[in-house]
């Protein structure tokens, strides 16, 4: 596409024309216009499925009812309701986002779209998503499957996250967005890149936009948007100690920031040899080795891991700094804020 091709005029109407008689509209967000409930669906979408964040949401919110709720509770209860989700920074800027509208904003969800996006954990798209569905006001999203759309549609060339491509899209997006039904028209482009016209084989033949879409034209649908750049994913290595006092487990806290921030999980060392050294450093006592689980990988973004779960018993439980450590029987540290390398290794030992 050039800054000569013509936007076509139907574009919304027909977007949310289809909506209206094949989107989805009995997600339990769809039915408030609260902000609070809006942002949260939004925060638990990114980068995470529909089928799997519904019943978290639900449950979400039993847990923290409001805003107010949400800013009370401790980092460790948001964890721990947050806990197999997934992408826990997250959780982190939710509650940080939360307790800030408490400071700043009296409690009251801000209005302003700007201010929106400088909350912890939003940005623009989010943004613009949540104010649109709380609050009516005509804004353009940009999330992953927006891009997708657009990209396919004006068969725009290059990986969707390079900054010129992005600015480009931005610019698109602006310009497409209607005066009147930006609700429907958002939704529908939400849906539209779920449902019809998804990564990897589109359904077509039932796309509202078929007829102009330039990939279809072409023959692209498989090679656009551009894949990113492909690079060697590292590999790394972990070993996790299972440290028992013959009923009960030890954590540790993890650093706030990083993988896993503010998690509880247990203690690492780089091989099975350093596991003895760890417990008598940290513990002041010997512990005994037994022998090593089967090793898992466990997938992040941005690198693999490959983990050597290693039981280890030791003949009484020291005192520990329960800031930083607890002793948790294996039902407590599953009701706790942990990853889901933990929960998995917790239900092959235990079956919890």
């Amino acid at each position: 596409m050039t800054d000569s091709t013509p936007i076509p005029d139907n574009f919304a109407t027909r977007l949310i024309s289809w909506q209206r008689q094949h989107g989805r509209h009995d997600l339990p967000w769809q039915a408030t216009r609260n902000p609070y409930h809006v942002w949260l669906s939004e925060i638990m979408l990114q980068q995470t499925q529909v089928a799997t964040v519904i019943a978290y949401y639900l449950r979400f919110l039993e847990l923290f009812p409001t805003l107010p709720d949400l800013a009370a509770a401790s980092q460790d209860q948001v964890l721990a309701a947050w806990s197999g989700l997934g992408y826990y920074s997250r959780a982190r800027n939710l509650h940080k986002a939360a307790q800030q509208i408490m400071n700043v904003f009296g409690g009251k969800f801000p209005q302003d779209v700007q201010q929106v996006a400088e909350l912890p954990g939003i940005g623009p798209s989010t943004a613009a998503a949540i104010c649109a569905f709380s609050f009516g006001q005509r804004h353009a999203i940009l999330d992953g499957n927006v891009k997708r759309v657009l990209c396919r549609f004006f068969g725009i060339d290059g990986f969707p996250g390079q900054k010129a491509v992005e600015n480009q899209l931005w610019q698109i997006a602006r310009q497409l967005a209607p005066q009147q039904d930006i609700e429907a028209y958002t939704q529908a482009q939400m849906d539209l890149g779920a449902t019809v016209c998804i990564r990897g084989k589109p359904q077509c033949l039932i796309c509202p936009l078929q007829q102009d879409c330039v990939a279809r034209q072409q023959g692209r649908t498989t090679t656009l948007p551009t894949p990113r750049p492909k690079k060697a994913i590292p590999e790394r290595e972990t070993v996790m100690l299972l440290i028992s006092d013959g009923q009960r487990l030890l954590l540790l806290k993890r650093p706030p920031t990083g993988i896993w921030g503010g998690m509880w999980s247990f203690p690492e060392v780089d091989s099975t040899l350093a596991a003895e050294n760890w417990c008598l450093t940290h513990l002041g006592m010997a512990a005994e080795a037994l022998p090593p689980l089967a090793e898992f990988v466990h997938v992040f973004t941005h690198f693999r891991l490959t983990i050597t779960p290693l039981p280890m018993r030791v003949a009484k439980a020291p005192a520990v700094n329960e800031s930083t450590c607890l002793w948790l029987t294996p039902a407590e540290a599953n009701a706790a804020g942990i990853p889901a390398p933990v929960r998995k290794i917790l239900a092959s030992v235990h079956g919890t």
